[in-house]
């Protein structure tokens, strides 16, 4: 017979999350006496989802056994503060990149298995902008994406890599031999790759300690971006990008 202090199923979620909820929100780290008490759960009760959340690292204890928020909440903060820190000292470089070629600029950082855009100012042109805030875009076959995996800031994800066009790239020795031609000339481009008729430049964003954290890139379609203007324009987004830096460094 089960024991009706134990929560299950959907009751033992809501009352997790309630103790968490308590937890980030308290000035104090509240003890495992205050936790039952407010939530008028038994101490055992408590004692027993506490040990889930701490075990996931969502919680972690102090030396006097209160509880406060684990690892795994502190670093997603730490994060969240990076990218909108990352987003403000970055979108004059956007609009800037936009009004000098018409085209689409974008902002991403690492994401979870993917390229997370977030931040995106579009170009004059109605052909060809897309907003790409929140899409699903594969690391191998963007030019941010090659950006941050050539420079470290993400691994080659495992398993097949994903053909979304023609021209993706789906051999990772060929993706390697890329990779180095990135770090060479210190842009990556696109062609084809992601969508049939798009191309994308893009450079990294580093910090003062060289490690690249984000990638800023253009974007358009085939017949306005020709083969013959992908260095200069991924010359222009690498001095944006400094230029920036240098304002930042010396204000």
């Amino acid at each position: 017979m089960a024991n009706p202090e134990v929560p299950v199923g959907t009751q033992a979620v809501d009352r997790a999350a309630t103790l968490l909820i308590e937890i980030l929100e308290s000035n104090t780290p509240p003890l495992l006496s205050h936790l039952a008490r407010s939530n008028d759960l038994p101490k055992s009760t408590t004692s027993r989802l506490l040990g889930a959340l701490e075990r996931q690292g969502l919680i972690a204890r102090d030396r006097s056994g209160a509880y406060l928020p684990g690892n795994v909440v502190t670093r997603f903060a730490r994060q969240s503060n990076r990218e909108l820190e990352l987003t403000k000292r970055m979108h004059e470089v956007l609009e800037s990149l936009a009004k000098k070629t018409g085209e689409t600029a974008n902002l991403a950082v690492p994401g979870n298995g993917h390229v997370e855009m977030i931040d995106q100012v579009d170009g004059k042109y109605l052909l060809g902008a897309t907003n790409w805030i929140g899409a699903n875009v594969p690391y191998h076959c963007s030019s941010l994406g090659k950006v941050l995996l050539a420079y470290g800031a993400v691994k080659i994800p495992s398993g097949r890599l994903e053909r979304r066009a023609k021209a993706s790239i789906t051999s990772r020795t060929r993706l390697l031999s890329e990779l180095e031609d990135v770090r060479r000339n210190g842009f990556a481009v696109i062609k084809n790759e992601l969508e049939e008729g798009l191309v994308a430049i893009a450079a990294p964003i580093r910090e003062r300690d060289g490690s690249v954290v984000g990638a800023i890139s253009i974007s358009g379609p085939t017949p306005r971006i020709p083969d013959n203007q992908f260095a200069t324009l991924g010359a222009l987004i690498i001095s944006e990008i400094a230029l920036s830096q240098q304002k930042a460094g010396a204000a």
